[in-house]
Order: structure tokens, then C-alpha cells, then sequence
């Protein structure tokens, strides 16, 4: 099993070095611009208050603690955790004027963050690329304060079948795209293949449920192409 988890942390750090630079392009053209929406309902969902402090882990170019940040108008501290260190080099250029933003290269299975810190965890189009699903989120239950707010987002299963044929046909499309735009096919192989292989909304609400989530729920965005899931630590 070390293995396996020492070989899918090195496989992702490499699909995330070939791929930061234009990771942002890429996402709005594969999802048509569609993820921007995605994440405004995470947050509207998330509902952040005035000094509410933020870890976000697998922080990629940093659109969530953005947005965290414009709605709790700048107060609280925000904690970007991002284990490719290029990718974590974007995020701080992007946000280089957000002073309550904190940036920290790590992996979310080992978060380097006292207990009881944060009012929320989100997660936003990672957790299928961790190692070790369990330990992320015993790691997000940790640090969360006793009555904080664990938030995933993340691509999952389409509850409808003319919908889910219709996107598998183009999931075939992806890597070309990124040949095109990336000069690459390889990283979107396993972008798509990590969609597939990932669990279905019901599964990871079992997940979280295990490692000590409360009060557990999810919604479907786009038909079930994404799904944003919310715990809480009581």
C-alpha cells in the first residue's frame, strides 16, 4: 500500500508540473467556462461570515481563497495548501496583493496546522487526486474548530444517462484538446481516467461519515458532473 500511495503522489506532482501553466486556460475551455459558476455555488453554499478562517487544500492557482477572501471582505486568515510546488508558485503570483493569504507546500494527508484552527476546510477538484482518502480527511477533521465546516467540490457521477453518454463521448475529446493547448495528451489521460475511477457522491458521504463528519449532505451541479459535498465537526 506505501507504495501505491508513494506512486500516485509522484504520478499527480508530475501531471500537475506539465500542465500549471496553462491550467487555468484549460479549465475554462474543457468546462466551457462552466467551473467559474461551479465555484460561486460552493462558496454561496460555504456561506463564510466576517474574520471566518479558511484552509484550502489542493489550492492549484487559488480561485477558492479568492473568492473566500472578497466575501468575508478581506478579514480572517486564509490558508492555501498546495503539494506542486509550480502550481503553488501561480497562486501566490495570482493573489500576491491578498495579505491575509498564507501559502504552505504540502501534502493534504499530513497538513502541517495545529488542531482545532480553521472554521473551514474546502477542498475544491483535489480530493480524487490524494493518496489516501481516509487520512485527508481524518487530516481535515483535525484541524477544523469543533463546529467548522468541511467543503468538497469535486467532479462525480451523472444521474442521467442521455447526459452521461453525451459526456463520456466528449471526455474522449479532452486529452486532444490538451495536445492542442498544452502540447501534452498524457496529463488529461489522467484527468479523465481519475473522474471515471472516482467514487460516487453517496460513497464519499460514507467516507466522511467514518472519519467523524457530522450532519452530512451534497448537491448536484450540472446533473452530477460535479457535486459539492459539506460535513460538520461536532
Amino acid at each position: 500500500m506505501k507504495n501505491t500511495i508513494k506512486d500516485k503522489a509522484s504520478l499527480v506532482n508530475s501531471v500537475f508540473s506539465k500542465v500549471h501553466r496553462k491550467y487555468d486556460l484549460m479549465n475554462d475551455i474543457m468546462s466551457l467556462g462552466i467551473h467559474r459558476i461551479w465555484k460561486d455555488k460552493f462558496l454561496n453554499w460555504m456561506n463564510p461570515q466576517h474574520n471566518d478562517s479558511l484552509i484550502d487544500v489542493a489550492s492549484g492557482t487559488g480561485d477558492i481563497a479568492k473568492i473566500f477572501a472578497k466575501k468575508v471582505n478581506h478579514s480572517g486568515k486564509i490558508f492555501c495548501v498546495e503539494p506542486n510546488k509550480e502550481m503553488m508558485l501561480i497562486g501566490k503570483s495570482n493573489l500576491i496583493n491578498y495579505k491575509n493569504i498564507s501559502w504552505i507546500n504540502s501534502a493534504a494527508e499530513q497538513l502541517p496546522c495545529n488542531d482545532d484552527m480553521f472554521d473551514f476546510y474546502s477542498i475544491s477538484y483535489g480530493i480524487r487526486n490524494v493518496s489516501n482518502l481516509d487520512l485527508t480527511l481524518k487530516e481535515a477533521f483535525r484541524v477544523l474548530k469543533p463546529g467548522g465546516r468541511f467543503m468538497c467540490l469535486e467532479f462525480s457521477k451523472i444521474n442521467n444517462e442521455t447526459l452521461n453518454f453525451l459526456y463520456q463521448k466528449y471526455s474522449k475529446i479532452i486529452p486532444y484538446i490538451g495536445k492542442y493547448i498544452v502540447g501534452n495528451s498524457k496529463p488529461y489521460e489522467y484527468l479523465t481516467k481519475s473522474i471515471k475511477d472516482f467514487y460516487t457522491q453517496e460513497e464519499l458521504v460514507i467516507f466522511m461519515k467514518k472519519n467523524g463528519f457530522s450532519n452530512i449532505e451534497f448537491r448536484n451541479l450540472s446533473g452530477g458532473i460535479s457535486a459539492i459535498h459539506s460535513g460538520w465537526k461536532i
